[in-house]
């Protein structure tokens, strides 16, 4: 049986800044300024809100959102409210999506909103807002007047059509890459400089802060979301910062601030979903990493979306019996250790499968024993295997379903878009998309991504690069200069931790560590 991760690629080094030191000395003041300017951080108030960013900063308008399209947004949920419409917050089935939706639908719910929360069948459904999705909605809500996408509709063209000609209005809120033209919705709530539960976040906030219909009470034993103004006592900072570092986003400017703040609030949670979780998980700890969400969290709230149905992970989240969150948590674990073997068995075909075409800019595997919940993962394995973008597709018997993962410098949607008329659907970021694609067209598909990436994409970006901060002499290297490095986290995509180097050091002692040996200890 083949083991993952025992494919090396050639690794090339680069060191970004050389550390100049006083008489043999090092002062730590000069090591966090050379970090800072490898991140391109150099003027005194970059640097200030780098180390101390405020949460207050994070507002509509500083990460892009057009205030107009949001003042409609607001107008229309106040009126929803006080006409009692029935409101649906349409999720996503992965953790930013499912945070999100938590935070928008708790939102609406403590200021009397008659709304519900749905998350899409990632089989049945598909990604994202969809035609068959709306049509399952209106049977079970026969009065459904307005839709509010979170993490998703930036691109539901049809699907958005669709609801106004049922009598549905659609308000998007969304942070994924628009295409040239913009879905016919109501209002539209939008920006790439967050995560989708982030854009929740802050029109929940401004939901909050806004003048409520009369007669609208909160429900009673619930804290308002804002009080006394200060936004340090909002409740749903906690599931922000989850979206966010699930999410892979930069840990930069507003993604910084909220996951910066908000990570003692993840550790010091009181939702009873959570701290079950965490029991299962394994976690007991005083302070919270974005490693611990990304790696120990996420993967548990992912799983249901992965091979069951998402809403039971939003249930863990929003409900208040610690009885039923317990419950929750142990099918969630179940659910994760099965999607676990799932996608290590995906892995090792597809791996395997593409030993013979490293040569290929491109890596395209195709197969109908891959299931859907799991090609996205499966796809990342690959470019950590190969270091060449990938694309994994779940092949069924007419339609079928790719994830895609991407390199550094390599824009893995603008690349896709540029076949978009061979797509029934795709959507995504820079460096993760998706799409569905017609069977019969899946070798003409492939013939001409593959085509196409031998002409655009550079061959230098196909070696694996590490970035090296600096040489360190080893008598450096001690416990304060690590506390001191510790002002520069919440560490993570766009803000990694520092990597150091030393030269000439002999090595006293080498051995293997962990459960299959793959770590090194010297």
């Amino acid at each position: 049986m083949l083991k993952l991760y025992h494919v090396v690629s050639m690794k090339k080094w680069e060191s970004l800044n050389e550390l100049r030191t006083e008489s043999g000395e090092l002062r730590t003041d000069h090591l966090i300024d050379l970090l800072l300017a490898n991140r391109g951080i150099t003027t005194a108030k970059a640097k200030e809100a780098f180390l101390h960013p405020k949460l207050e900063d994070v507002t509509p308008k500083s990460v892009g959102i057009d205030t107009k399209q949001l003042t409609k947004a607001l107008k229309r949920i106040n009126q929803a409210i006080e006409r009692k419409e029935q409101i649906i917050v349409f999720g996503d089935y992965d953790v930013d999506g499912i945070t999100g939706a938590a935070i928008l639908w708790e939102t609406l719910h403590k200021i009397g909103a008659r709304a519900m929360p749905y998350i899409p069948h990632r089989v049945d459904e598909g990604y994202g807002l969809s035609i068959k999705g709306l049509i399952n909605l209106r049977s079970q809500f026969s009065d459904l007047t307005l839709v509010i996408t979170v993490d998703n509709g930036i691109v539901a063209h049809d699907a958005v059509t669709f609801a106004n000609k049922q009598g549905m209005d659609v308000i998007i809120t969304d942070h994924h890459a628009a295409s040239e033209k913009q879905p016919d919705a109501y209002a539209i709530v939008h920006t790439t400089n967050l995560c989708g539960a982030g854009v929740a976040y802050l029109l929940s906030k401004e939901l909050s802060k806004s003048p409520q219909p009369p007669l609208i009470k909160r429900e009673k034993g619930n804290p308002p979301l804002v009080k006394e103004g200060k936004v340090d006592l909002d409740t749903h900072l906690e599931l922000a910062t989850l979206g966010t570092v699930a999410d892979m986003v930069p840990l930069t400017g507003a993604n910084r601030a909220i996951v910066a703040h908000g990570l003692q609030y993840v550790c010091d949670s009181k939702r009873p979903g959570l701290r079950a979780l965490y029991e299962q998980a394994g976690l007991d700890k005083e302070t919270f990493t974005p490693y611990d969400i990304g790696f120990v969290i996420a993967p548990r709230l992912n799983a249901a979306g992965r091979i069951e149905d998402a809403m039971d992970s939003l249930r863990l989240l929003c409900t208040n019996r610690r009885d039923k969150a317990q419950d929750l948590a142990v099918q969630l674990e179940l659910t994760n250790k099965e999607r676990q073997h799932l996608m290590k068995t995906a892995a090792e075909h597809a791996i395997t499968s593409m030993q013979d075409q490293q040569d290929k800019k491109i890596l395209i595997a195709i197969h109908e024993s891959y299931k859907e919940g799991v090609i996205g993962l499966v796809a990342g394995k690959l470019v950590e295997a190969y270091y060449r973008p990938a694309i994994v597709i779940a092949k069924r018997e007419t339609h079928s379903k790719a994830s895609v993962r991407s390199i550094a410098g390599f824009n893995i949607i603008e690349f896709l878009r540029l076949h978009v008329d061979q797509f029934v659907n795709v959507g995504g970021h820079p460096m993760a998309a998706g799409f569905t694609v017609e069977t019969a067209k899946l070798e003409s598909l492939k013939q001409a991504l593959e085509e196409k990436a031998e002409e655009l994409l550079a061959k230098d970006l196909l070696t694996r690069t590490l970035k090296i901060d600096c040489e360190l002499p080893l008598y450096a290297v001690t416990l304060p200069l690590y506390k001191e490095l510790q002002q520069l986290g919440p560490f993570g995509m766009g803000n990694p931790e520092p990597v150091f180097m030393t030269k000439d050091v002999i090595v006293g002692e080498m051995k293997t560590m962990g459960k299959e040996h793959q770590h090194l200890r010297l």
